[in-house]
């Protein structure tokens, strides 16, 4: 799969190669979407990725939708925030987390939620499947309001709309073309595709981001985006950065189990 990408990132346009300042050296991650199994995976390739190279100050930044869809919501909040504590991590708030977020108060964003993967999440935090598929919606909004603990709010809520490090930009969705970064709003940020995606001109910063699933790590002269479908395809996705260096990273499902590989980019 990852050999592939070796080839369109050589042949990837670009004027100046996009650079992160020396000395540091970052790993981004798409969307997980409930799926701890390849998240855990994941974690041991770029802590082992991250030993093997040279000493420089490290950090993880997350681009958000760890929720919804997947298996195991909980549990990929739960493994993040234990991360977080054993190293450098920096995580981005999604649409997904959003949805949650506005779901406390809001039936109707309630329904929302359930119907693009929070029936998933909320199940994750052991309620009972009968009474899921039963129950009355504000009923069930209560009921599910309760069983997420308010430390799991409190985390989402501190995730933030974008990161900046070097010539890169990290966020969920993408941004608006034509307006200067720092007046970009959250909304976009989180639930953009066009027209971020068909622009083919600068955003004021190389774009890293997630949200719009791809088989493979989508590729422009002027943006990444690594989501690839973790709870679709089975393939959650880190891009590698340092100085002018870009590198793949991916926890595969296959009949054998989870298979990771590893690719770096090709000179142009």
């Amino acid at each position: 799969m990852l050999a592939k990408i070796r080839n369109l990132l050589g042949r990837a346009p670009s004027a100046r190669l996009p650079q992160l300042p020396i000395g540091q050296r970052i790993y981004a991650i798409g969307d997980i979407h409930g799926r701890l199994d390849l998240f855990e995976r994941l974690i041991e390739a770029i802590e082992r990725d991250d030993a093997q190279r040279n000493s420089a100050h490290s950090l993880v930044i997350l681009l958000g939708d760890l929720i919804d869809r997947g298996p195991d919501s909980s549990g990929v909040l739960a493994r993040a925030r234990q991360w977080a504590r054993e190293r450098d991590v920096e995580f981005i708030q999604g649409n997904h987390e959003e949805m949650l977020l506005v779901s406390r108060d809001k039936l109707d964003a309630f329904r929302s939620f359930l119907k693009f993967g929070g029936r998933e999440t909320i199940l994750s935090y052991g309620m009972d499947p009968q009474f899921v598929m039963d129950a009355e919606l504000d009923e069930l909004q209560r009921a599910a309001m309760e069983a997420i603990p308010q430390d799991d709010f409190d985390f989402i809520d501190g995730f933030q709309k974008m990161i900046r490090v070097g010539d890169y930009v990290f966020v969920h969705a993408g941004v608006r073309p034509e307006t200067p970064l720092e007046n970009q709003l959250g909304h976009d940020c989180r639930w953009i595709r066009e027209p971020f995606l068909s622009h083919n001109g600068e955003f004021g910063g190389f774009v890293i981001h997630g949200h719009t699933i791809t088989q493979e790590p989508e590729i422009r002269g002027n943006r990444v985006g690594i989501d690839t479908g973790a709870y679709m395809h089975g393939r959650l996705t880190a891009i590698g950065l340092q100085g002018s260096e870009r590198w793949f990273i991916q926890a595969c499902e296959s009949e054998d189990g989870i298979t990771v590989q590893v690719a770096a980019e090709a000179p142009a």
